[in-house]
């Protein structure tokens, strides 16, 4: 197979799951998570060592048949996720299932499907979270139920496996230059300037950090803020 330590990045195919999957290529054999599996392997023929992760997260079937080979994992990075806005008075049942089907219940599927394999490697996970994750406002209701939740889930996790030599870190960012963040602005009604955001190549970074954190430390939480400088 490989020498290379292994690593599953979800949501690799855009935004900060890309730029995390780029971050790692160099020192990682990368398995690559998503729903299409062409628009994957197309990715994975332009990385050094990398193979698609083809599933829809929300399927537990193809989830465990996604996982079946898997015997030994370095990390696991959880970057997917959705956005969906909107008061409390208008959010509809399906908006708030979406939610938390993909922003938690998928992230804690998976996780427990591959605990085996992280804890052969004395692994990590790492749970790429937001500054939603600590605060709410008005129209963020479901997003940020989702991400307090995240957090909730990998503050839990972190004591779990601690005996099990497994670590585990939460990563906050603030507004990232993403599609995502498109769909935000769009939704406030206001222009969107990707340059005044930060950029998905330093959450990587943040990533990378934790990544690289010798066997006797833990990066356990991680925020980033925009500066408002340009």
């Amino acid at each position: 197979m490989t020498k290379l330590p292994v690593a599953l990045v979800t949501g690799a195919s855009r935004g900060i799951g890309l730029a995390i999957a780029h971050e790692l290529a160099p020192t990682h054999h990368l398995l690559l998570g998503g729903r299409d599996g062409g628009d994957l392997a197309s990715l994975a023929a332009g990385l050094p060592s990398a193979e698609p992760f083809a599933a829809e997260l929300r399927d537990p079937v193809r989830v465990d048949e996604a996982c079946a080979g898997i015997e030994h994992l370095d990390v696991l990075i959880h970057s997917a996720g959705v956005l969906r806005m909107g008061t409390v008075a208008d959010l509809s049942e399906n908006d708030w299932r979406e939610s938390f089907e993909i922003n938690v219940f998928a992230v804690a599927a998976l996780t427990r499907t591959l605990l085996p394999a992280l804890r052969t490697a004395r692994g990590q996970v790492i749970a790429i979270n937001s500054g939603s994750g600590y605060s709410s406002g008005a129209g963020s209701a479901a997003y940020s139920g989702t991400k307090f939740a995240l957090r909730a889930l990998t503050d839990a996790l972190r004591e779990e496996e601690r005996g099990n030599g497994v670590r585990v870190s939460s990563i906050h960012p603030g507004r990232v230059a993403t599609d995502m963040q498109q769909e935000l602005h769009d939704w406030e009604g206001k222009d969107y300037a990707p340059e005044a955001w930060i950029r998905p190549e330093q959450v990587a970074k943040a990533v990378r950090l934790a990544v690289d954190a010798t066997r006797e430390s833990t990066i356990e939480t991680l925020s980033i803020r925009p500066s408002g400088i340009r």
